[in-house]
Protein backbone atom coordinates (compact mmCIF):
# COMPACT_ATOMS: atom_id res chain seq x y z
CA UNK A 1 0.00 0.00 0.00
CA UNK A 2 1.27 3.38 -0.80
CA UNK A 3 1.88 6.03 1.90
CA UNK A 4 -0.81 8.07 0.89
CA UNK A 5 -3.38 4.77 1.18
CA UNK A 6 -1.95 4.03 4.83
CA UNK A 7 -2.29 7.45 6.09
CA UNK A 8 -6.47 6.86 4.46
CA UNK A 9 -6.60 3.86 5.76
CA UNK A 10 -5.28 4.95 9.66
CA UNK A 11 -7.78 8.51 8.97
CA UNK A 12 -10.59 6.12 7.85
CA UNK A 13 -9.95 3.51 11.12
CA UNK A 14 -10.24 6.76 13.39
CA UNK A 15 -13.93 7.07 11.94
CA UNK A 16 -17.11 6.22 13.95
CA UNK A 17 -18.52 2.34 13.34
CA UNK A 18 -21.18 3.98 10.99
CA UNK A 19 -18.72 6.06 9.16
CA UNK A 20 -16.47 3.03 8.30
CA UNK A 21 -18.95 1.61 7.07
CA UNK A 22 -20.59 4.33 4.68
CA UNK A 23 -17.33 4.99 3.35
CA UNK A 24 -16.38 1.49 2.79
CA UNK A 25 -20.46 1.16 0.63
CA UNK A 26 -18.88 3.97 -0.88
CA UNK A 27 -15.68 2.83 -1.72
CA UNK A 28 -16.89 -0.79 -2.85
CA UNK A 29 -19.35 0.65 -5.09
CA UNK A 30 -17.28 2.77 -6.75
CA UNK A 31 -15.23 -0.51 -8.41
CA UNK A 32 -16.68 -1.38 -11.84
CA UNK A 33 -18.00 -4.99 -10.99
CA UNK A 34 -20.47 -5.02 -13.75
CA UNK A 35 -21.30 -9.06 -13.54
CA UNK A 36 -21.71 -8.14 -9.94
CA UNK A 37 -24.22 -6.03 -10.37
CA UNK A 38 -26.38 -8.60 -12.65
CA UNK A 39 -24.64 -10.96 -9.73
CA UNK A 40 -26.14 -9.19 -6.78
CA UNK A 41 -29.96 -8.92 -8.52
CA UNK A 42 -30.16 -12.43 -9.30
CA UNK A 43 -29.27 -12.74 -5.48
CA UNK A 44 -32.27 -10.07 -4.75
CA UNK A 45 -34.71 -11.82 -6.81
CA UNK A 46 -33.48 -15.63 -5.08
CA UNK A 47 -34.47 -14.17 -1.61
CA UNK A 48 -37.30 -12.81 -2.51
CA UNK A 49 -38.49 -15.72 -4.11
CA UNK A 50 -37.42 -17.71 -1.08
CA UNK A 51 -39.06 -14.79 1.21
CA UNK A 52 -42.50 -15.55 -0.79
CA UNK A 53 -42.40 -19.27 -0.55
CA UNK A 54 -41.77 -19.21 3.13
CA UNK A 55 -44.71 -16.88 3.84
CA UNK A 56 -47.01 -18.94 1.93
CA UNK A 57 -45.81 -21.92 4.02
CA UNK A 58 -43.98 -23.57 1.18
CA UNK A 59 -40.71 -23.30 3.09
CA UNK A 60 -39.89 -23.87 6.78
CA UNK A 61 -37.20 -21.83 9.38
CA UNK A 62 -34.56 -23.47 10.67
CA UNK A 63 -33.35 -22.42 13.94
CA UNK A 64 -29.67 -20.76 13.73
CA UNK A 65 -28.58 -22.90 16.48
CA UNK A 66 -29.83 -26.06 15.02
CA UNK A 67 -28.36 -25.21 11.78
CA UNK A 68 -24.43 -24.20 13.82
CA UNK A 69 -24.52 -27.37 15.68
CA UNK A 70 -24.93 -29.67 12.49
CA UNK A 71 -22.22 -27.80 10.87
CA UNK A 72 -20.00 -28.43 13.98
CA UNK A 73 -20.97 -31.98 13.96
CA UNK A 74 -20.21 -32.53 10.72
CA UNK A 75 -16.90 -31.07 10.72
CA UNK A 76 -17.34 -28.56 8.48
Amino acid sequence: MSKQGAQLLEEALSLPPAERAQLAEQILTSLDFGERSEIDALWAQEAEERLDAFERGQLKAIPAADVFRDIKRSGR
